[in-house]
């Protein structure tokens, strides 16, 4: 089997009758649930070891026919991508770096050994979803049309290779914040049972049994009060990874002696896309910017010290989150104030003004979507 990529088909209208109603629509806008009301539409795209990426169409969002014993069911040969589309006119909306995530995507896919989605096949499909489905584009700050396109091994065999046939699909909702943490910072509990990836794992891939795993300790921290896990590294179990599905910031000082640090890409952290718009924005905002791993110790340590000043996430879903509290097995500790601080404000504003067109796009991030074609 190829995983190597192949001329992007065409997207064709596809006619049918959509689940959808006005009702839901409005239920939508006016703030349901983190995915769980669907735009109208949906684009599916679907690939064969002997006849490459055809058949791509947008069409009515309704289930999928598939066999019981499709690979990606079975084995987890899967991966995704999260992304959003912003209201900038009533004739016009914005896709933030379709492309980047394309790029991550294929090296998703790469990494579970499927076929990547040609770069111009990814961003079509979204360009067509959110002209098709452009009335379910909120409008607000902190509220935009999250886009997630999925790929997975569809052929029906259960045996032990890589499938020959797959199914890209690119579905959409309207979201808010992913936490609806509002001006309040978020509390987190360090992992001390469970990890989430190895040296040599799926760890950068973006794959779907790298969640599913973390169920259980979500659960574990949420009881204890926690509205996230921070992961540690799988070797020493003292080195800070990530929060969540989150990429994490921390800043040290204030004014001008602010510096900005985040732990480095080392093939178990997940290569955030805010993540690498935040360490371009943040040069850009006269902040020092540098990568470089810190200890869980030492994060208590520089707490109390009130050398750290700051930690934040950051994702596509949850934009920027302040981290106000960390539990631990050594006792809780409180970051600053133990609210949002001032930087995270900064950059929080500084992005909502690319994604809304209020700033200017100096590195052509924002993929313009006319709503007539």
């Amino acid at each position: 089997m190829t995983t190597t990529s192949s001329a992007a088909p065409d997207i064709v209208l596809r006619p049918g009758t959509s689940a959808s109603s006005a009702d839901r629509r409005r239920e939508a806008l006016a703030g349901a649930a983190f995915g769980e009301v669907f735009t109208d539409h949906m684009v599916t795209a679907r690939w064969t070891a002997t006849d490459g990426w055809h058949d791509a169409a947008l069409e009515p969002f309704a289930p999928l026919e598939l066999s019981p014993a499709a690979v990606g069911l079975h084995y987890g040969q899967s991966v995704f991508e999260g992304f959003k589309a912003y209201h900038r006119t009533p004739e016009r909306a914005a896709i933030f770096r379709p492309s980047a995530h394309a790029r991550r995507f294929a090296d998703s896919a790469r990494r579970m050994a499927l076929p990547e989605v040609p770069v111009d096949l990814f961003v079509g499909a979204a360009e067509a979803l959110v002209r098709q489905d452009k009335d379910w584009i909120p409008d607000g700050d902190d509220r935009s049309l999250y886009l997630r396109p999925v790929l997975f091994a569809s052929e029906a065999h259960l045996a032990l290779r890589p499938a020959r046939a797959c199914l890209f699909v690119l579905l959409a909702f309207p979201t808010g914040n992913f936490f609806d943490a509002g001006d309040r910072a978020v509390t987190v509990a360090v992992a001390d049972e469970y990890v989430r990836a190895a040296p040599g794992g799926t760890g950068a891939a973006k794959c779907g049994g790298n969640y599913a795993s973390t169920y259980l300790a979500q659960e574990t921290a949420a009881r204890k009060g926690a509205d996230q896990v921070v992961w540690l590294d799988a070797v020493e179990r003292r080195w800070v990874e990530e929060l969540g599905g989150m990429n994490l910031f921390f800043v040290y000082g204030t004014g001008d002696q602010t510096t900005l640090t985040t732990p480095p890409l080392t093939g178990t952290i997940l290569p955030g896309v805010t993540r690498d718009t935040l360490l371009t924005l943040a040069g850009g905002l006269g902040l020092q910017v540098t990568e470089a791993p810190i200890t869980v110790s030492r994060w208590r340590e520089e707490c109390a010290a009130g050398r750290i000043t700051e930690v934040f996430a950051c994702g596509t879903a949850a934009r920027i989150t302040s981290v106000g509290r960390v539990l631990s097995a050594d006792g809780p500790w409180t970051v600053g104030d133990g609210r949002p601080g001032p930087v995270a404000g900064r950059l929080s504003a500084a992005l909502a003004a690319v994604h809304r067109g209020e700033a200017a796009d100096s590195y052509g991030w924002c993929h313009l979507v006319n709503h007539e074609a």
